[in-house]
């Protein structure tokens, strides 16, 4: 009985820290702004590439030149809900000063803490940040129409909860290390050509292919962009996408727990 009330008088918190991260990147509006103009002006020269590319090579990994234009543009509005540069999280910063500690002993997960204000963060830079690109790319050269818009958004969702996931362990792990920063920069790399945004990883063949779309970074873009353009079967698709976010979720709570017991703290 007692479980229950608390669980239940628990409920609220976290679409509030949800709401809270929606409104906190809100208030830098004019960065997000700047940040979508960017994304759109790298995805028409990326469009251009990928033009020339399947016009030398038409149906190159099972796409159209009218599929790859969409993929560049819907991979160009993933960079913010699915933070592919960075980390997106104060984690780090906070185990440097030592606030940490007052976040492991809150009554509340310390993972879902933060992966309620993710989401909120990613709902608002989806808005900000995703459809702008999308919207110059259908303008400028005519994008194809989802196919199962509503898979598409749960995609999207699971893309971001994944995220999260490998974030949040890249992020914990700054307990155990003297500097964070070269975690960082192995992940930036491992994101940005693992996840598809660089080129999809259809082309790719054998098993350097199979091993590409098999690994978590390949359900933050990849997966997505599939499901849009009815490339991948949108179950099983998402299911790829829901395994790795319980991988990692799981390898979360395991990490958190760990740095329970032991935490070095840089300056606290």
């Amino acid at each position: 009985m007692e479980a229950s009330l608390t669980s239940g008088a628990a409920l609220p918190l976290y679409p509030r820290l949800a709401w809270y991260g929606f409104r906190r990147h809100a208030a830098y509006w004019p960065a997000a702004l700047a940040g979508a103009f960017t994304n759109t002006v790298f995805g028409v020269l990326r469009a251009y590439v990928l033009i020339a590319l399947w016009q030398a090579r038409p149906g190159l990994g099972g796409y159209s030149v009218a599929d790859a234009v969409t993929f560049c543009f819907l991979t160009q509005a993933c960079i913010g809900p699915m933070q592919l540069f960075g980390i997106g999280l104060d984690l780090p910063q906070r185990i440097r000063s030592g606030d940490v500690a007052l976040d492991l002993v809150r009554p509340a997960p310390l993972q879902l803490w933060c992966l309620s204000e993710d989401l909120g963060r990613a709902a608002f830079l989806f808005l900000a940040r995703s459809v702008p690109p999308a919207l110059a790319g259908a303008a400028l050269f005519g994008i194809v129409a989802p196919r199962a818009p509503a898979a598409f958004l749960a995609s999207v969702t699971l893309g971001v909860v994944v995220s999260f996931g490998w974030r949040y362990l890249v992020a914990l792990a700054s307990c155990w290390v003297m500097d964070d920063r070269g975690l960082a920069t192995l992940s930036l790399v491992l994101t940005t050509f693992f996840s598809g945004l660089m080129l999809p990883l259809t082309i790719f063949p054998g098993w350097f292919g199979s091993l590409t779309r098999a690994l978590p970074w390949a359900a933050m873009a990849q997966a997505p962009s599939d499901v849009y353009l009815g490339t991948a079967e949108p179950v099983r698709a998402l299911a790829f996408q829901a395994l790795w976010a319980t991988v990692l979720l799981a390898l979360g709570a395991l990490l958190t727990r760990a740095a329970r017991r032991k935490v070095v703290i840089q300056g606290g």
